[in-house]
């Protein structure tokens, strides 16, 4: 498999390129079969999981499929009562900010996500051998701060102020919620996932010291805990070039990059350790110009080949974010023909 290949120093047969968000809304068959549904339910449902996450794969002839899925679905699965509102994103309907609420936190029986581990098997069965599945979760900090706040947050003024003002409440709260990461990921490396990423979207609202403190312990643990399956871990933050280094030395092969540095300076600051993941601007897609397509790919590629010649293990092209829901699917299927072809 050229993702695997590409994330733990071997050579792969050909640049391999995989999508956040491959599978969504910028695809005409995902809208059709979502039409009516909703997300979360749509996650419980295995026959719909192993579909939508196999289009972009059929599409674009990407080197990875990632299980669709939603960082909350774990959270949903153990017995918290929270929606996926549209235009809004994850709610929670009695958020966790006390002691008592921290007590009465649920664990994840994996038998409750058994649709999800069914869809892995039939993804599995039709996913060609050279193609990798990634599977994946929400990092420890990232769902703290859905459940503190509420929903998104800007400020993530609820969060922060757990952190600070009681951190032995906070790591209490971490720890349960790592707790339920674990178990998602236990069950999907059961099933038969190739490599897992773990998406920490809004560390990138910390500092590095608050980072390394209060978040770095328990994405380790994470890491820890699922390190005896040997697949490629992957750790991905939106605005977290401050944060690279103490983000790999959570234990990974694989560390993702938004499109905010280019990925030589990024390998430079996580010291060539492990392999680089991204890191195209997301809006690129949106040009409707090959010269600027084939353009802003080279940029990236030149940046990781200059990595690799630095001693950085492997690159696995991805954008610096998710592919964006207006963009046309046709853009997203020229570029992995333009990096394939390189």
């Amino acid at each position: 498999m050229p993702l695997i290949a590409a994330a733990t120093g071997a050579t792969p047969s050909r640049r391999p390129v995989w999508f956040m968000r491959q599978a969504g809304r910028s695809l005409p068959e995902y809208r059709e079969i979502r039409a009516g549904r909703g997300m979360l339910e749509s996650c419980f449902e295995a026959e719909l999981v192993a579909e939508i996450t196999m289009q972009p794969v059929r599409r674009h002839d990407t080197d990875a499929a990632i299980l669709f899925s939603d960082i909350v679905v774990p959270l949903r699965a153990a017995g918290i009562d929270l929606d996926i509102v549209a235009g809004t994103g994850p709610v929670i309907a009695s958020p966790i900010r006390t002691a008592a609420d921290v007590a009465g936190m649920p664990r994840l029986d994996p038998s409750s996500v058994g649709a999800v581990t069914s869809a892995i098997g039939m993804i599995i069965d039709e996913l060609p051998d050279e193609k990798a599945l990634i599977g994946f979760a929400g990092a420890p900090f990232t769902l703290a701060s859905y459940l503190i706040e509420g929903g998104p947050s800007r400020t993530y003024e609820r969060t922060k102020a757990m952190m600070l003002a009681e951190p032995d409440l906070w790591h209490s709260f971490m720890g349960r919620i790592a707790d339920i990461t674990i178990a998602f990921l236990r069950a999907q490396l059961d099933a038969g996932v190739d490599a897992l990423q773990l998406f920490d979207s809004w560390a990138g609202a910390l500092s590095k010291a608050q980072y390394d403190e209060y978040v770095a312990p328990h994405s380790a643990r994470v890491m820890a805990e699922v390190a005896e399956y040997g697949v490629p871990r992957i750790h991905f933050g939106v605005g977290t070039g401050e944060l690279l280094n103490s983000m790999t030395d959570v234990g990974v092969e694989v560390i993702g990059v938004d499109w905010r540095i280019p990925l030589d300076e990024a390998a430079d600051r996580v010291g060539h350790r492990v392999a680089i993941q991204g890191n195209l601007d997301p809006t690129v897609l949106l040009a409707g110009d090959d010269a600027v397509l084939e353009r802003e790919i080279d940029k990236v590629v030149a940046a990781g080949e200059r990595a690799i010649a630095a001693g950085t293990p492997g690159h696995i092209f991805n954008l610096g974010h998710g592919v964006m829901p207006n963009t046309d699917a046709g853009a997203v299927t020229r570029a992995v023909e333009l990096i394939h072809a390189l």
